[in-house]
């Protein structure tokens, strides 16, 4: 099966996999996603989904108002918007095809508003102002990429400049009630379409005007914890950009301690242990949404502080983690809709949710728990057609619209953190011995894989097989393990680490340059590598999902 697999992997053409190219940059962009030496392949079904996928992402690469193609949203949703495409879209994009992400990102500094605020949305027709929808730090997004790429100075200081007057716009006109919490003024604000935290609430600023809120509303405006929580990461990210640019971040580390103040003082109950938001008249807005992991993915509290949210919601099934996590209101809350023919947060799992979500759970090291999210998103993949925005959490079928980029993206990004070979913007290599599980029927996801990635000119094969996996370095055999753990090296292949990706503590040998180092790992467990042994750095448990 190892050679079987390894042929399969270096036979694979591209453009074949792919389909027919429509547009004349389709051809410049596959190529460039074939130097990142991306490449998949598997028996069972995931690897035909796996190139679908691609050819469908092809689709929502497009020259939007200039002449470099940027990333759009895809489906029903013509063009490319901030709180997704803009930043954590282009985020994922970067591992593949960097100079799309970095096109998308300019693109909104390009066409920022003279005040300051930069567009929610930026379309064939030009930019779009009317909401300020915010959900991914744009700062996070634009370190991640220079990070995994290298400096780019004239990059850095073009976003830098950017984002810190986006910021002065959003602290004078959405701090109205002078809380240091950033206000949102209707739905569009945090793209939460029909959800029943915003019932009684319109859909768009005041007339159209992103700096005014309805002045006969009843409930407006909300302090809102994502916004707020955003702005926090985004300053905290600001002020890394400022010092790689040689500049005092200390400025902007105040700032997002402000902010963090205000999120804790405005919008978080002790009681229930959760965010809401914080109407006109000081009351809890006590909807339990996916606001939670938008929180979290914005590096909010500790680990401790993490684990009690895993504990209380995010893995209870009673709350979010559905059959098909994660579900965009909690599941015992009477307002609960799992219909997911509609564009809709009012209960379907949405694929944005699911790609926001890795960061969240790798930030505080709950890598395992990670997995218990991934495996039966990348069963229902394997029968994916279409890729919708949502599915439902109960069946996993795809929902409303196709050719949805965060679809797309995300079964791209899953296989690769589940099975495959990821650089981090840390400058390490993961090798994950995994492989997707069959749990819907017993139907065959992808019991064998192997995954090809190019870094710094050097050609990286993992084969995962049941008995064990395999890294190959330019045809060579370079490092065996057993399944159930992640192989950490540098960018240029030195084994620095392994982490237990399992539930059960895997033993075993590594073989790495000849030598056979033994190990015991447990599940989240770090062991790093010390002389000729593996010694642990890390071990902090399991948080098993509750009821």
């Amino acid at each position: 099966m190892r050679e079987k697999l390894l042929k399969r992997l270096r036979s694979i053409d591209m453009a074949h996999k792919v389909g027919q190219l429509k547009k004349e940059s389709d051809a410049a962009v596959l190529a460039e996603w074939e130097r990142s030496g991306g490449r998949f392949a598997s028996t069972g079904q995931l690897e035909t989904v796996y190139y679908h996928a691609l050819g469908k992402l092809l689709d929502c690469i497009v020259p939007t108002g200039g002449r470099k193609p940027i990333l759009h949203e895809g489906g029903v949703y013509l063009g490319c918007w901030l709180e997704s495409t803009g930043t954590i879209n282009a985020e994922l994009l970067a591992r593949f095809i960097p100079s799309v992400s970095e096109s998308t990102y300019r693109a909104f500094a390009a066409h920022q508003r003279g005040d300051g605020l930069l567009p929610y949305k930026v379309t064939a027709d030009g930019p779009v102002f009317r909401q300020i929808q915010m959900v991914t730090p744009l700062a996070r997004s634009v370190w991640n990429y220079d990070a995994l790429h290298g400096r780019n100075d004239d990059f850095l200081r073009t976003m830098y400049s950017a984002m810190s007057r986006h910021d002065q716009w959003l602290a004078e006109y959405r701090n109205t009630r002078r809380t240091g919490g950033v206000e949102a003024f209707c739905t569009f604000d945090t793209g939460h379409d029909l959800s029943p935290r915003f019932w009684h609430v319109p859909d768009t600023p005041h007339l159209g005007d992103p700096a005014r809120c309805y002045p006969d509303s009843p409930l407006l405006p909300f302090i809102a914890p994502d916004l707020t929580a955003n702005v926090h990461c985004q300053r905290t990210y600001l002020a890394r950009i400022a010092e790689a640019l040689g500049e005092n971040g200390e400025e902007w580390r105040v700032k997002a301690e402000k902010s963090l103040q205000s999120l804790f003082t405005q919008c978080f109950d002790t009681e229930d242990y959760f965010f809401y938001d914080r109407d006109r008249h000081d009351r809890f807005v006590r909807v339990q949404s996916d606001v939670l992991l938008r929180v979290m993915a914005c590096e909010v509290g500790d680990r401790a502080f993490f684990d009690t949210m895993l504990q209380q919601h995010l893995l209870n099934t009673r709350k979010f983690f559905a059959k098909y996590p994660f579900t965009s209101l909690a599941m015992d809350d009477p307002r609960f809709d799992p219909f997911s023919s509609y564009n809709s947060w009012s209960g379907p799992s949405n694929f944005l949710s699911l790609i926001r979500a890795p960061h969240a759970f790798e930030h505080h090291g709950r890598h395992v728990e990670l997995t218990w999210v991934m495996l039966p998103i990348l069963a229902a993949m394997a029968r994916m057609k279409r890729f919708a925005q949502c599915l439902s959490p109960w069946t996993g079928e795809e929902g409303f619209t196709e050719v949805y980029s965060p679809a797309i993206l995300c079964v791209l990004d899953y296989v690769e953190r589940l099975c495959g070979i990821m650089l981090t913007p840390d400058g390490e290599l993961w090798f994950t011995g995994l492989v997707p599980y069959d749990f819907d029927h017993g139907e065959e996801v992808a019991p064998n894989t192997a995954y090809g990635r190019s870094v710094d000119g050097t050609m990286y094969e993992l084969i995962n097989l049941a008995e064990g996996s395999e890294i190959v370095r330019d045809g060579e055999s370079y490092v065996r393990f057993p399944a159930g753990v992640r192989i950490i090296t540098d960018r240029s292949g030195r084994l620095k680490g392994i982490l237990g990706m399992s539930t059960r503590t895997v033993e075993g040998s590594i073989w790495y340059q000849g030598a056979e180092l033994e190990f015991s790992v447990n599940g989240n467990e770090l062991l790093v590598l010390q002389g000729r042994a593996l010694q642990r750095k890390r071990d902090i448990g399991l948080i098993y999902p509750t009821y």
